[in-house]
């Protein structure tokens, strides 16, 4: 069993950067994916970034290429997405979740792990 806990978020002015961080207890197998969701208030969950834990391979959704990185230190169990130039429309819940499924890392439905979330709002 994946436990998830997010940190790392806060209020920072549009432009500006946060970096949230995702910590799993339990043994991570190489083959699992850590993802980035994120959900707004009034709209429904959606996919961020994710990264494969034993190689590395991440994706992101179009809107946050260029802005966000997501990495993972395994030393400290930790995936972290490194988020830059916010915009108002990155307001959001940011949860992480973890997926066994060898395919599919940036759909919703094969993470069975989930954390709590952390609140990222950015202001104009």
């Amino acid at each position: 069993q994946v436990q998830l806990v997010e940190s790392g978020g806060g209020l920072v002015q549009a432009g500006g950067s946060l970096r949230l961080s995702c910590a799993a207890s339990g043994r991570m197998p190489n083959y699992y994916a850590i993802g980035w969701f994120r959900q707004a208030p009034g709209k429904e969950r959606e996919f961020v970034a994710t990264i494969r834990w034993g190689h590395g391979s991440t994706d992101y959704t179009d809107s946050v290429k260029g802005r966000f990185t997501i990495s993972r230190d395994s030393a400290k169990n930790t995936v972290y997405l490194q988020m830059n130039s916010l915009k108002p429309e990155d307001t959001a819940v940011y949860l992480c979740a973890a997926s066994p499924e060898l395919s599919g890392a940036t759909m919703i439905g094969n993470y069975p792990y989930w954390g709590q979330g952390t609140q990222v709002t950015v202001s104009s």
